[in-house]
């Protein structure tokens, strides 16, 4: 019981209320969507569907196995970018039709694993049965780190999907100068400023439709991981922070499971046997 009377000092969110809401309302707006692609016969759709089901899943498992609590902001985050990403980015095709729509997931991916790899460590960090400690500034560094590995692991993910499976995971860019030392003509390491003012290819003017020269994957890529960059280093200093004043920072406590106490677990496994 001290410790829950702890957890409300410190601020953290609790309210499990607010966790089932959103969670059955996505849920079933996801079950609309994979009822309509079924109907319609767009069974990749349908995947993404049973595949967004699924993640759902997650945090409730990782909960029970761990036996931690994730507090209801940073699972209702997980829920809503699963959503975002999957739902309304890939089927509701927001990613083409919104602009800056995959930059803003891929920032808010950066910080949320990034508090994902630091709740990991930060929980052995914590643990009775672990023999290393380690300082606040590691921590942060790697919660960072994991969160970089992420991103990166995934770009390979998508520049393989559109090289197997012919995707186009990379957007494509369009760009109106190119930039290079192959088109020095004195073959010099001197860059050459060329701006793009005709593009035909295949018999037709590119500088009409699309109106440029297409860059693929490169520019999108390193925009991802710029931009996971920035989500990685924001949560890094706000959990640093929280680590060095030990569960002072409302911000960062909202995205920090806390390990349940032998009392709790009990609690937890009675309401589920109640409800059974």
């Amino acid at each position: 019981m001290n410790k829950k009377c702890n957890r409300e000092k410190e601020g953290l969110p609790n309210n499990k209320r607010i966790r089932l809401t959103v969670r059955g309302v996505l849920s079933f707006l996801i079950l609309l969507t994979l009822a309509r692609s079924a109907f319609m016969g767009r069974y990749e759709n349908v995947f993404v569907c049973i595949l967004s089901l699924i993640l759902f899943c997650v945090p409730i498992i990782l909960e029970k196995r761990l036996a931690i609590d994730i507090p209801s902001v940073m699972e209702g985050f997980i829920y809503c970018f699963i959503f975002a990403a999957e739902i309304l980015g890939e089927i509701n095709s927001f990613y083409t039709v919104i602009h800056g729509w995959d930059t803003m997931l891929h920032t808010i991916n950066g910080f949320l694993v990034a508090a994902v790899g630091f709740s990991l460590v930060d929980l052995f960090n914590r643990s009775e049965r672990m023999t290393f400690k380690l300082s606040p500034l590691f921590l942060a560094i790697v919660a960072f780190c994991f969160s970089m590995t992420v991103g990166v692991l995934w770009e390979f993910f998508e520049f393989s999907m559109d090289q197997i499976f012919h995707t186009d995971m990379q957007k494509d860019f369009i760009i109106h100068s190119i930039n290079s030392v192959t088109l020095n003509p004195s073959g010099l390491n001197n860059v050459v400023h060329e701006p793009i003012k005709s593009l035909v290819v295949n018999g037709k003017d590119w500088m009409e439709f699309p109106g440029g020269y297409i860059d693929i994957g490169i520019i999108d890529t390193m925009k991802d991981l710029m931009v996971n960059f920035i989500g990685a280093v924001v949560f890094s200093i706000i959990g640093f922070i929280y680590v060095k004043t030990r569960g002072k920072g409302r911000v960062a406590s909202s995205f920090i499971p806390v390990v349940l106490s032998d009392e709790e677990i009990k609690e937890r496994e009675d309401k589920e046997k109640s409800t059974k």
